[in-house]
């Protein structure tokens, strides 16, 4: 890896933002840096903690954050969730003088807004689905009825991977619709919708290191959004992940960097909205080619945790080169070995589901060979560490073999219990049977 040797001389005091197995997974990449001192992660679970220092900050307190990198002399603040980034907190530290790693707020509209999102990739003559977006239900009922097939509808704010409906009957989808824009399922992120057409095909997530003109392309990479095995079920924030991806090959790698990638960073350089950060392309790869289905601003979440397990080399240099913008100085290499990540889940999620049960078995898990287990809903009481959330544990394999990590990942998962707990059997089944 190619660096300025400036950023050797000195060591950082590094802010991390978020609290879920993204940020578990960079508090444990980013400490392996030699350019950094110490590591603060806000608010963090007990995974970050074992890398740093938590602090009683909310991802989404702009305020609060700005306050305590200001009054900590932060020198580098990362960039974890969505939330945080479409509220501006890139462009709130940056006012204070703070480097900060993530798009600005009018950038991250990429993902903080599917209706933005849409014009920007039929402006630049992006690939994707058919769509069109609504806030009005009988609108929208109009137009779906009047389709033929399978309808997507999506909630055009953030509404944490869950505001994504897929429906094989347009009936379905005026359920969805009315669920969305009548009955506030979502929230204010759902008083609008985009209604697109289905796109049929296998799904692959393709990252990018972006410095606002060079665009560097990580591992490929396939999630496991639907709850239930062989896809089935209600859509979450993902179960589980694995890289690199068999069916994205060198030509549709090509392609999406010539007919996506560099055509959006592009066109946000037009807007005067360069983009800095990680820009994520979720891909549906169908019989007429690779197209869109959504674009996101930082690490996907499992896909995080696979990718920085097989990256080699200093996160932070990296990072340090995507704010500088000499990002076209740096080489990454990789593991050859490909990685699994399997999420432990809450019974019920994505819908209710029970907090505060005991957790058992992680620190054996650990030592299964070549694993991280990487917390995600967790916290600590009275020193137990317990289930905080929907998606608990993302369990991390690596394997000379696709087979192998995904043995050592499931290996990983026999030795870990709490009550209800609930997991996908068949993460990396796609890339064993291709």
């Amino acid at each position: 890896m190619v660096i300025a040797l400036a950023h050797r001389k000195r060591r950082m005091k590094i802010l991390l933002i978020g609290s879920g197995g993204r940020e578990h997974a960079l508090a444990w990449k980013i400490k392996k840096s030699k350019l950094c001192k110490h590591l603060y992660t806000a608010p963090g679970n007990p995974g970050t903690a074992e890398h740093g220092t938590n602090v009683a900050i909310a991802d989404n307190d702009v305020d609060g954050l700005v306050n305590y990198a200001v009054d900590k002399k932060i020198d580098l603040v990362v960039v974890g969730p969505e939330d945080a980034l479409c509220l501006g907190v890139v462009d709130a530290m940056e006012a204070k003088g703070i480097k900060t790693f993530g798009p600005s707020k009018a950038a991250a509209q990429l993902e903080g807004d599917k209706a933005f999102s849409k014009k920007m990739m039929a402006d630049v003559r992006i690939p994707t689905a058919e769509g069109k977006t609504f806030v009005d239900f009988e609108a929208a009922k109009h137009y779906i009825a009047a389709k033929e097939g399978g309808v997507v509808v999506k909630a055009t704010g953030l509404a944490k991977g869950k505001g994504v409906i897929v429906c094989d009957e347009p009936s379905d989808a005026i359920i969805a619709a009315e669920k969305m824009l009548n009955d506030n399922q979502f929230g204010d992120a759902g008083n609008e919708i985009l209604v697109e057409e289905k796109l049929e095909g296998q799904e692959a997530s393709i990252l990018a290191f972006v410095d606002g003109k060079t665009i560097y392309i990580m591992e490929s990479a396939q999630d496991h959004k639907p709850i239930g095995e062989g896809d089935t079920g209600a859509n979450t924030g993902g179960m589980g992940a694995y890289t690199p991806a068999p069916i994205v090959d060198k030509q549709i790698m090509s392609m999406v960097e010539r007919e996506v990638l560099v055509p959006i960073v592009d066109g946000m350089n037009r807007m005067g909205t360069p983009y800095k950060g990680i820009l994520y392309a979720g891909i549906m790869l169908t019989a007429a080619g690779p197209k869109v289905l959504e674009f996101n601003c930082r690490f996907g979440d499992p896909e995080c945790q696979p990718i920085l397990s097989r990256m080699k080399g200093d996160i932070v240099e990296i990072m340090l080169a995507v704010i500088n913008g000499t990002l076209d100085q740096v080489t990454i290499d990789w593991d050859k070995r490909p990685a699994i990540c399997v999420v432990m889940s809450s019974g019920g999620y994505p819908g209710d589901y029970i907090t505060g049960l005991p957790i058992s078995g992680i620190a054996e898990a650990n030592k299964v060979a070549d694993t991280k287990v990487f917390h995600a809903g967790t916290k600590t009481v009275d020193g137990q560490v317990v289930t905080g959330g929907g998606r608990v544990l993302g369990i991390t394999s690596l394997g000379q073999t696709i087979e192998e990590a995904q043995q050592r990942a499931y290996d990983a998962i026999s030795k870990i219990n709490f009550p209800e707990c609930y997991w996908r059997n068949d993460i990396a089944d796609k890339a064993i049977k291709k």
